[in-house]
């Protein structure tokens, strides 16, 4: 990663509001429009000189509207920005996987419970242990799916749809994920057979990285009133699921970006930087990667739902609890690397735009009719993970979202070591000793997985909402504390 930290902002970037600073559109050649980073002071020391370029990188590419920008977890990335969100017009603009990231559709999925965390904290230990043989985890690990090539084609076309049929779960899961678990327009036809071949045994796997299952417990709760509608409670038992679409998405991704390097230069798109690869959004190739992107984004939906699944299953068999007793239910699923075509106000006009939000998270508003009808009042439940020895936060979408960033948040604490720069900083120490002295049980596949997802790599997930609360493109409802972590 690159070096951190500005006594004072580079030439051309200013402070517009205690929130945000502004690149502006003479920054670097070629730039179309500013650039909006959300940081505010606190978080301007961390923000990395690479990451600042990348969003003016953005900002050059053909068709882009209103401004290139960033959320309050920005970190360098590829080609984008993580925490990068910019929308393209349909007319002119582009489509780019660089946008979207190689992890397709990774995201969060929180579930409520009728426990308090009194009951389970003698049990927190064997509820772990029991999480960690029964969902699969780490480099490669296989999950307990088998699917032949009529099944993953099915996963492909139907997302969480499929994951539903087969059993995993019911109907009223689908209506609490956004899309409601599949996005239309995917073609299995477009998916290499190495695609294939990567995704065929990971369906129902957590992965590794950064991705996690944890148990939690709501700490604080900041509106009632939206807590009220989302069933939850002071002292209450929650499960947060972290993962995407592993090796297929990662694969999507590498065999699109070949194709999307040659679309550039054929269609002579000038690129800042080649990992922006490009294509115009009407052109064969765009088309082609949204239709393959789509099929990885319904692949890590029906990821989600299957480990949820199996997750009340063992909450079940540790605590000999009945479903009903249980209460294991989903609040909301998010996506937070992908691209959608959305329908937005810019300058007075409704439009639709090819909105890529990579490392970020939908926030609509209350009213808006893609959201269900039980959370329409309220507005989009937002999930907000942290790094697991501190906090994760849930928020609501807000109509200032839509006006000034399309509908978008931030989507994590965001990192501020490389992992090679944790593990050189955790050597020598026992980070899960660490973790159990906070009162955190966390088992995990490798030593070095947890060195490289320790608290100090990531900025203070506190700090990063508290930004976007104070911008008003989300609003905080209640804070969740860590239990127990899984990682991969």
């Amino acid at each position: 990663m690159s070096e951190k930290g500005y006594d004072m902002l580079p030439e051309k970037v200013r402070r517009v509001h205690d929130t945000k600073i502004e690149i502006s559109v003479d920054y670097k050649q070629g730039m179309r429009v500013n650039g909006i980073i959300y940081v505010d002071e606190v978080l301007e020391k961390e923000l990395e000189a690479q990451a600042i370029d990348q969003v003016a990188n953005v900002a050059t590419l053909p068709g882009i509207v209103k401004a290139s920008m960033a959320m309050s977890d920005v970190h360098t990335g590829y080609g984008f920005a993580i925490g990068g969100v910019a929308a393209f017009d349909l007319k002119d603009g582009i489509i780019s996987p660089g946008g979207v990231g190689y992890d397709i559709n990774c995201g969060v999925r929180l579930l409520r419970s009728n426990l308090q965390k009194n009951e389970i904290g003698a049990k927190i230990s064997d509820i772990v242990s029991v999480l960690y043989n029964e969902i699969p985890a780490g480099v490669g690990s296989k999950g307990r799916v088998r699917l032949g090539s009529d099944d993953e084609k099915k996963i492909l076309r139907k997302g969480a749809r499929w994951a539903v049929e087969q059993g995993f779960g019911d109907a009223g899961d689908l209506e609490k994920t956004e899309s409601g678990g599949c996005i239309e327009g995917a073609d299995p036809s477009l998916i290499s057979k190495k695609a294939y071949e990567r995704g065929r045994a990971q369906q129902g796997t957590l992965g590794s990285g950064n991705h996690f299952l944890e148990v939690q417990y709501v700490d604080e709760i900041y509106d009632e009133r939206a807590a009220n509608s989302l069933g939850i409670f002071e002292g209450q038992v929650t499960l947060m699921i972290h993962t995407g679409s592993r090796g297929f998405g990662h694969q999507v991704c590498t065999d699109f970006l070949e194709v999307m390097e040659k679309a550039a230069k054929k269609y002579a798109i000038e690129l800042p930087d080649k990992e922006l690869a490009c294509a115009p959004f009407a052109s064969a190739e765009a088309q082609d990667y949204l239709a393959a992107m789509r099929a990885a984004a319904n692949y890590a939906w029906a990821n989600r739902q299957c480990i949820m699944h199996w997750t009340r299953e063992a909450f079940m068999k540790v605590l000999g609890l009945s479903p009903g007793k249980l209460g294991m239910t989903l609040i909301y699923d998010v996506a937070h690397n992908i691209a959608k075509i959305e329908e937005h106000t810019v300058d007075g006009k409704k439009i639709k735009l090819a909105v890529h939000r990579k490392g970020a998270t939908r926030a609509f508003p209350p009213g808006h009719p893609e959201l269900p009808a039980v959370y329409r009042s309220i507005g989009q439940p937002v999930l907000i993970p942290g790094d697991m020895g501190r906090a994760s936060f849930i928020l609501l979408g807000t109509e200032k979202a839509m006006m000034e960033t399309f509908g978008s948040t931030c989507h994590g604490a965001g990192r501020l070591m490389s992992r090679h720069q944790a593990i050189k900083k955790a050597k020598g120490r026992k980070i899960w000793r660490e973790m159990e002295e906070k009162g955190i049980i966390v088992r995990s596949a490798g030593r070095e997985t947890l060195a490289e997802e320790m608290s100090e790599a990531y900025k203070d997930i506190s700090d990063v909402v508290d930004v976007v609360h104070a911008a008003g493109i989300s609003t905080k409802v209640a804070r969740l504390r860590p239990m127990g972590v899984i990682k991969g």
